[in-house]
């Protein structure tokens, strides 16, 4: 195995330039560099756009995944709800009970 020296992006650049330097010498693909761009973009505005990822602790970092479990779960309640309001405005309807009216009688 060789020994590569390790990759470092240009200092001069901007965090997101840098992170899609390092993506890209990786070789990622573009959708997978567009998402993770993405990821860090929401990191740093949860925590008001202002502040820098190196400056916040893993305690930070904790919130923000928290934070994201937590949307989750509300997304999975609220789909939930949803889906069993379809089920029951489908059973319902007055479609449904005629063609359940029509296999009764056939």
């Amino acid at each position: 195995m060789e020994n590569k020296p390790k990759f470092t992006p240009n200092p001069k650049l901007k965090l997101m330039d840098q992170v899609r330097e390092v993506l890209r010498y990786h070789h990622y693909a573009y959708r997978t560099e567009q998402t993770y761009a993405q990821w860090i973009l929401r990191f740093i505005h949860f925590f008001g756009g202002k502040t820098h990822p190196r400056d916040l602790s893993a305690k930070d970092i904790e919130r923000f995944l928290s934070d994201l479990d937590c949307m989750k779960l509300i997304v999975c309640e609220f789909s939930r709800a949803t889906l069993d309001k379809i089920k029951c405005n489908r059973i319902n309807s007055p479609r449904s009970r005629a063609t359940s009216a029509f296999r009764r009688s056939s």
